[in-house]
């Protein structure tokens, strides 16, 4: 999972892998992050939006939870440690959300 391109998320389970970091140490710091998010364009219609997924679907996003999806599909971590990081990911979204609607 090493390269010279790697991801603060990358590193987290790379260490929760190895064993230098603890599940909830991993979780904590997923909760205090800042997430790198897909931005959906806006569509005219429905027919149109169906088009653009089939054309082209969403490419990975370094940084973003779709390095634990990864991660979870490449064996790196069980589904246990996916449901904990999901969830801890979730709540740093929402909080994110709140804050950027907050701000308007």
């Amino acid at each position: 999972m090493t390269s010279d391109n790697v991801t603060e998320v990358r590193k987290l389970l790379e260490a929760l892998s190895e064993g230098t970091m603890s599940l909830g140490e991993v979780a904590q710091r997923f909760r205090e992050r800042k997430w790198i998010r897909h931005r959906r364009p806006r569509y005219a219609g429905y027919e149109e939006k169906v088009a653009a997924e089939l054309d082209d679907a969403d490419p990975h996003l370094p940084g973003s939870f779709d390095d634990v999806s990864v991660a979870f599909r490449e064996h790196l971590i069980t589904s246990d440690q996916y449901r904990v990081l999901s969830e801890a990911a979730a709540d740093a979204m929402e909080a994110q959300e709140t804050a950027e609607s907050d701000s308007q």
